[in-house]
C-alpha cells in the first residue's frame, strides 16, 4: 500500500510534468507588449497576429518581444476598448499560434503562462475558482462572463494565456483581483469571433442612442429640486443632433426609465438592454418629461463606430 508521502510525491510530480508540458507548448507563443520592461503580455493567435488587452496599448504601434528575444514593432489592426481586447499585426517569425480549448469550468486545473518584464517565461499553477464574474474595462463598461483563476501572476501579466495541462488556451488573463487571483476572458466562441473581427479590421458594432446621461442619483436630486416626484432612471443631459435618440424625439432633460419594457436604473442596465436588442433593431424607450410618461421608438443604427456612447456623466457631460 503506497504511503501518504509517496502519494503526495506522485501528485506533485504530475503537477510538475503538466506545468512543463503547458510551458513547452504555449511558452513560445507568449510575448511581451511594450518597450523596456513592457506593460503586459500577449499571445500569438495566427501568422502575423498577436492578441492582447486594449489597456496594454498606448498608441497604434507598440513593441512586441518574442520568446527568442526578438523585439519587433507591431501595429494595432483592431481595438475593442469596451471589451479590453486588441489584435496586433507583427512579424511573428517562427512563433507558433496557440490552440484554443474553449471556456473552462469552475474547479478546472489551469496554468498561467506569462513573459516577465526581465525576460523569460513564467508558469504558475492554479484552479478556476469561479465563473460569470464581471469587472470594469478601461472605458468603465462592465465586462461580464469572465472566469476567475488562482494561478499567481506578477503585475504586468494581463493579456497572457490561461491554459489546460494539455496546453490549450482557455482564457486571457485581463484583470487582477487583489493580489491573489486574476479574472480572465474565457476562450469561448464569442472571444474567438471578436478576435477574428478585430484581426480582419472590422471594428466592434454596438447599438447606441447618441445621448449623454447622468446617473440616477443626479436625476433624483434634480427632480426633487424642482418639486417633481422621485423616479428611478437616467437623466438625458445631452442629445446628439441627428442621432437615433434625437430623431425619435428624445430631448435634454428627459428621464430614461425603461428600454423595451425593462427598467433602467444604471448605465449597465442600459448597455444590457441595448445589447439584447442589437444593432439595427427598433427599440421602445420609456421616458418621463416632467411628470408625463411617454414611449418612443428608436431605430438603432445597423453599424457604428467604436466610441464611448451611452455612458453616465456629470455636470460636463457630452454626447459623442
Amino acid at each position: 500500500m503506497p504511503s501518504p508521502t509517496s502519494d503526495s510525491t506522485s501528485v506533485l510530480d504530475a503537477v510538475a510534468d503538466a506545468a512543463r508540458t503547458a510551458l513547452a507548448r504555449v511558452g513560445p507563443a507568449v510575448v511581451r507588449i511594450g518597450s523596456g520592461g513592457g506593460r503586459g503580455c500577449g499571445v500569438v493567435i495566427g501568422d502575423g497576429l498577436v492578441a492582447t488587452n486594449a489597456h496594454n496599448l498606448r498608441d497604434r504601434t507598440t513593441a512586441v518581444t518574442f520568446a527568442d528575444g526578438r523585439e519587433v514593432q507591431a501595429e494595432a489592426v483592431g481595438v475593442d476598448g469596451d471589451r479590453d481586447l486588441a489584435v496586433l499585426r507583427v512579424d511573428t517569425g517562427d512563433a507558433p499560434a496557440v490552440e484554443w480549448g474553449g471556456a473552462p469550468a469552475a474547479g478546472d486545473v489551469v496554468f498561467a503562462v506569462a513573459r516577465g518584464a526581465a525576460g523569460g517565461t513564467r508558469v504558475a499553477f492554479g484552479l478556476v475558482s469561479g465563473t460569470e464574474r464581471a469587472f470594469r474595462g478601461p472605458r468603465g463598461r462592465r465586462i461580464a462572463g469572465s472566469v476567475e483563476h488562482t494561478a499567481p501572476l506578477p503585475r504586468g501579466s494581463s493579456g497572457s494565456p490561461v491554459v489546460t495541462p494539455a496546453g490549450t488556451v482557455v482564457g486571457l488573463s485581463t484583470h487582477r483581483v487583489g493580489d491573489g487571483a486574476y479574472l480572465a476572458l474565457p476562450a469561448d466562441d464569442d472571444l474567438a469571433a471578436r478576435l477574428a473581427d478585430l484581426a480582419a479590421g472590422r471594428p466592434p458594432v454596438r447599438p447606441r442612442l447618441g445621448v449623454g446621461l447622468a446617473p440616477a442619483s443626479v436625476a433624483r436630486s434634480l427632480r426633487r429640486s424642482v418639486g417633481l416626484p422621485d423616479r428611478d432612471g437616467l437623466l438625458v443631459r445631452v442629445v446628439e443632433p441627428g442621432g437615433p435618440a434625437a430623431t425619435a424625439g428624445v430631448a435634454e432633460g428627459d428621464l430614461l426609465v425603461a428600454v423595451a419594457g425593462a427598467p433602467v436604473t444604471s448605465v449597465d442596465d442600459l448597455h444590457d438592454a441595448l445589447a439584447r436588442a442589437g444593432a439595427g433593431a427598433r427599440v421602445e424607450l420609456t421616458v418621463v418629461r416632467g411628470a408625463d410618461e411617454r414611449v418612443v421608438a428608436v431605430d438603432l443604427p445597423a453599424a457604428d463606430r467604436d466610441d464611448a456612447e451611452n455612458t453616465p456623466a456629470g455636470e460636463e457631460d457630452t454626447a459623442k
